[in-house]
């Protein structure tokens, strides 16, 4: 008993001077770079996020022109496809609201030049609305759209007009993203043109497999019945849900 009681006082010294010859910064600095520490206090939390926000920032200082170029089309791209469902569904709705080319390609434009515009001054600080009035309203917006399509056979003279509006919402959506990456402040420009880029890719091929799958029965007598109002109100029903979501859940 005496050496197990000696073995263990041992091995209890052992352990408290490897324990002082770390002091706790180093095993603080080993837990974040490895992603495993749970910061519970609120104030650290934020210190860890802006912390990584600078090593990222570094990291992006690192790279070239081109590659950073790449690096935010390619997130622009993953925000809509696979990981922007709600946008996903907005365009949708767009597109399942008009049998022709050009009232779409008015909404498209509209939403285009809307959110670029929000996502520009949301990033650069000029205009901040917190996500949980952003995100049931996006929620809405679907809701909105989806309807739309089913109350109306023809699109609406105030369509781009609403669109537009939404559009708006989206933008601040977006740009919640694009900060998580932290934009380089030398190369703000590139890297939210890229981004944009990115967005609009991701918007096309979502509109592009649409088409393949629903343009040549457009105009069937059957469309609206059996296409056109199904689709719009799968979509809103998704979107009041994502809304009951975000508010109240």
């Amino acid at each position: 008993m005496k050496i197990i009681n000696k073995f263990c006082l041992l091995a209890f010294l052992l352990l408290s001077i490897s324990a002082l010859s770390h002091p706790l910064d180093e095993f603080l600095i080993l837990d974040i770079e490895e992603g495993q520490m749970n910061l519970e206090d609120e104030e650290m939390t934020e210190e860890y996020v802006a912390a990584l926000k600078r090593q990222q920032q570094r990291r992006l200082a690192a790279k070239t022109g081109s590659e950073r170029f790449w690096l935010f089309t390619k997130a622009g791209v993953e925000h809509i496809i696979p990981k922007g469902i709600d946008h996903i569904l907005f365009v949708l709705g767009l597109f399942f609201s008009s049998l022709f080319f050009r009232p779409l390609l008015w909404q498209v434009t509209a939403f285009t030049l809307a959110h670029t515009i929000t996502l520009a001054m949301a990033v650069l600080g000029v205009l901040t609305i917190p996500g949980e009035i952003v995100e049931p309203l996006i929620a809405l917006s679907i809701v909105w759209v989806a309807v739309e399509n089913c109350l109306f056979k023809k699109t609406t003279k105030w369509r781009p007009a609403i669109v537009f509006g939404f559009g708006l919402l989206h933008g601040l959506g977006f740009a919640s993203v694009l900060s998580a990456y932290g934009l380089p402040k030398a190369n703000f420009v590139p890297a939210l043109l890229a981004f944009n880029i990115g967005v609009e890719i991701g918007q096309l091929l979502v509109l592009l497999g649409a088409a393949v799958l629903f343009w040549l029965t457009r105009k069937k007598f059957w469309y609206r019945k059996r296409v056109q109002i199904p689709a719009s109100l799968t979509i809103a029903t998704v979107g009041f849900y994502w809304f009951v979501e975000r508010v109240f859940l």
